[in-house]
């Protein structure tokens, strides 16, 4: 192959570029609309007469049915075109979204919460189909970095936007805009959107099912570190605000800056370190190595975050929150590229649907055990040690229970 041939093998397409950017949009929503409660919840909280360990339990709500509902999602994705079962998602969770800034009793923004999770189910496995069956290898580096730094700008943006809208209109003006607003995404996407099979990779519609994929033990590595990373994130995600405003004394406009600033880190590494280790792979770099360096390294460093409720000082301790926030985007742009490869497009799914469902449990426990320590301990220490153990817990799991990165052999015969 010429040198020409090569560059252009390199490269994504026009369809696929056009698809991608599509899914790093609706990421950059569906986080906006996952974290919006952290952001309001200072205001929301004095008018609904919430105390911290009810916040708790709301911010915890919607990772309940988003866990459980993955399976479901990952056999939806699996059975039906993808473009359909992730476009009746969004649907479910922009309405869930406008819906909440209607609400004044805390059952009816339970609720609400509830149902944000079941619509917002169907995206990672959605994602994961895409990517497998339409992007090869050398591409996905790329791919799971730019969504991954979606998923990071949401709850920048989010919290820098969100704060100030909170702060000037109230904390309704947000939900209600939020969900009617981002209803514009959807007729791009069913008209632009990708079929099951695209871009040379088809994948056969009867893969394993979820015993078999149960049964493996690389799979048990993938979910049990998602699950350990899922804590640390989804303690950033659902407790920074508060602790930046309740612990450090900043005001909600000095919350806006600090509170993004993390995130925007995040979605900074999690680019380049999608666009390096795929740089790497092509250079002759073994996709096992790679990707696992990017993922344990960046675990392992966030630690760097576990002294920051001791520090007094707020630019060291906020310098430090940076350089941890910095090191975590290196091992989420490389987590899903592991999952990728692993299952295969016949299995991206269920796999995903499964992996996503078990580590999103970490979003029910992260932000209640935060919750229930700040209220009795009046400190957020314990909430950051536990992050830092479950990062440790995460990179062990990535390093030696998930051996090889590459495609599992399933019993079932595909097409």
């Amino acid at each position: 192959m010429t040198s020409a041939a090569l560059r252009q093998n390199n490269r994504l397409d026009v369809v696929q570029w056009r698809v991608l950017l599509l899914l790093v949009f609706s990421i950059f929503i569906n986080y906006i609309d996952r974290g919006n409660l952290s952001v309001a919840a200072p205001m929301l909280r004095t008018e609904l007469h919430l105390n911290q360990e009810q916040m708790g339990r709301l911010l915890s709500a919607f990772f309940w049915t988003y866990a459980v509902c993955q399976v479901i999602g990952g056999w939806a994705v699996d059975k039906f075109n993808v473009k359909i079962v992730f476009g009746v998602g969004f649907m479910i969770w922009s309405l869930a979204t406008a819906c909440t800034g209607l609400v004044h009793t805390f059952a009816t923004l339970f609720a609400f919460r509830l149902l944000l999770g079941i619509g917002e189910s169907v995206s990672y496995p959605s994602y994961s189909k895409v990517l497998a069956g339409n992007f090869t290898e050398r591409h996905r580096g790329l791919a799971n970095g730019m969504i991954d730094a979606g998923s990071k700008c949401g709850p920048a943006l989010g919290t820098f936007i969100g704060a100030t809208i909170v702060g000037h209109y109230g904390w309704r003006v947000l939900f209600l805009g939020l969900g009617f607003g981002c209803l514009i995404w959807l007729p791009p996407w069913f008209v632009w959107g990708p079929r099951n099979e695209s871009a040379g990779v088809r994948a056969a519609h009867d893969g394993p099912g979820y015993a078999e994929i149960l049964g493996k033990r690389d799979a048990w590595g993938t979910f049990i570190g998602l699950f350990g990373g899922n804590y640390v994130w989804y303690f950033l995600l659902t407790w920074l605000p508060g602790y930046l405003v309740e612990e450090r004394g900043f005001t909600m406009e000095e919350m806006a800056v600090l509170g993004a600033l993390p995130f925007l880190g995040i979605a900074a590494t999690a680019m380049l370190g999608g666009i390096l280790s795929d740089r790497w792979i092509m250079r002759g770099g073994g996709v096992t190595t790679v990707r696992k360096t990017f993922v344990v390294a960046g675990l392992l460093l966030f630690n760097l975050m576990l002294p920051v409720p001791l520090i007094k000082n707020h630019t060291i301790a906020m310098s430090l929150m940076m350089a941890a926030s910095l090191c975590f985007g290196f091992y989420s742009s490389n987590l899903w590229a592991i999952t990728q490869a692993l299952a295969g497009p016949s299995a991206a799914g269920k796999w995903t649907g499964l992996q996503n469902g078990i580590g999103n449990l970490a979003g029910v426990v992260a932000p209640m055990l935060t919750g229930m320590a700040v209220y009795r301990t009046g400190s957020f220490f314990l909430g950051f040690l536990a992050a830092s153990v479950m990062a440790v817990m995460a990179a062990a799991s990535f390093g030696f229970i998930v051996r090889e990165v590459k495609p599992v052999t399933w019993r079932s015969k595909t097409a």
